[in-house]
């Protein structure tokens, strides 16, 4: 009887297949549509005579703006700090066992986080109109308190104590990331609260405080724009001074936008490589930073240029 041979395909290498990459039509109309939009969007901007570009040139380095904007990084740094030990001390207060304790520092974040900054920039601001004198309640103190009331001290204690009452809540949710158990740990080897608090909670808390507390500090530095109500010469409030005068709005308003921009990429950096640090311990494989990016990149094609010389 005879027999049927199965048929044999000749084997293939991977030399003869041909890769073919996948064709993504929807990018590329996206990409197309939103590059056109924003070379019509920067003509625009560019060829109106009404932005003022010249004028932009002229006041972006002008003294005045950058003293504005000493003033609103020291604004910026002083109630950050301010706010996160107002922060700490709150977030510690509300885990408390004291019932007394923890309500009061409720009471304080629900009154600084239910009112507008706003209203209490105005309400420091006037604060003399309430209390003309304070002695807090020391006999034969008697301070003046359009003396010490001053815009710059309104705007720090305004802005300070609000942002006290936000980072109390990223503070007490880092401080509720850490197990339980790491502070029950300590209290059987006999380590205070506070100690415990000090060594071992705050410091494994910090990768969950760090990344919103750096987008606190960037929307702290937009804030203090509002501190021109009361005078304060910041950024903002030096370039209102210089438009006022001059009666040139637009242009004044895009310098002072593009010192904000300016310094919020810088802080942005540094928020970044600020959470790179602190995710060493959660992360094995971190991603590149852009420094480290452009460098392989460019080792890379040096090394394939390299390669394709020599062969």
């Amino acid at each position: 009887m005879a027999t049927i041979a199965p048929i044999q395909t000749p084997r293939r290498s991977p030399d003869d297949y041909t890769t073919v990459k996948a064709k993504y039509l929807g990018r590329w109309v996206a990409g197309t549509f939103i590059l056109v939009l924003a070379a019509l969007a920067l003509q625009s901007v560019v060829t109106n005579p009404r932005f003022g570009w010249e004028t932009v040139g002229k006041y972006i380095r002008d003294v005045s703006i950058v003293n504005g904007i000493a003033v609103t990084l020291m604004l910026t740094a002083i109630s950050m700090l301010i706010g996160i030990v107002l922060g700490v001390v709150m977030a510690v207060m509300r885990l408390s066992h004291n019932p007394v304790v923890r309500a009061a520092a409720s009471a304080y974040v629900n009154f600084f986080r239910g009112t507008p900054v706003l209203v209490q920039l105005l309400f420091w601001y006037n604060l003399a109109a309430l209390y003309p004198v304070i002695s807090f309640g020391i006999p034969g103190v008697a301070l003046d308190a359009n003396q010490i009331i001053t815009p710059m001290t309104a705007a720090i204690l305004g802005l300070g104590l609000n942002q006290g009452a936000y980072m109390s809540e990223i503070v007490r949710a880092g401080i509720l990331s850490v197990d339980h158990g790491q502070a029950e740990a300590a209290g059987a080897l006999g380590i205070s609260r506070f100690r415990t608090m000090q060594r071992i909670i705050l410091p494994q808390a910090m990768k969950v405080i760090i990344p919103p507390t750096g987008n606190e500090t960037i929307g702290m530095l937009k804030t203090t724009s509002l501190v021109s109500v009361i005078s304060v010469p910041e950024l903002l409030y030096s370039s209102q001074i210089i438009y006022a005068r001059t009666f040139e709005t637009i242009p004044l308003l895009i310098v002072a936008s593009i010192w904000y921009i300016i310094i919020t990429s810088v802080l942005s950096i540094g928020q970044y490589y600020l959470e790179r640090r602190y995710a060493k311990g959660n992360q094995r494989n971190l991603p590149l930073t852009p420094w480290q990016s452009i460098t392989l990149f460019f080792a890379t094609h040096h090394r394939a240029h390299r390669q394709g010389g020599t062969q």
